[in-house]
């Protein structure tokens, strides 16, 4: 499939440099390299909202717990552990 990128010069410049510096055979490799790595940071983002969501949803079932009473309980069990 053909398709066509426009790039600002910027960054047609720095694509220009990564086949240079031999790592790509040519333009088109530097362009699929970012679109891949773009496509693993959009999946990262999606497992992360997944999580969210999860944890949300935990919350509504079971209920949340104030920073106090999360506090009041560790401060309870170093305490216990001291004696």
């Amino acid at each position: 499939m053909a398709t066509n990128v426009h790039l600002t010069a910027e960054l047609e410049r720095f694509a220009r440099e990564c086949v240079e510096g031999g790592r790509y055979n040519n333009v088109s490799e530097v362009v699929r390299s970012g679109l891949r790595l773009l496509q693993e940071s959009e999946e990262r983002r999606r497992q992360f909202q997944g999580m969210i969501a999860a944890a949300e949803a935990e919350a509504d079932r079971e209920g949340t717990f104030t920073i106090d009473s999360v506090r009041a309980e560790v401060n309870g069990i170093i305490g216990a552990s001291e004696q």
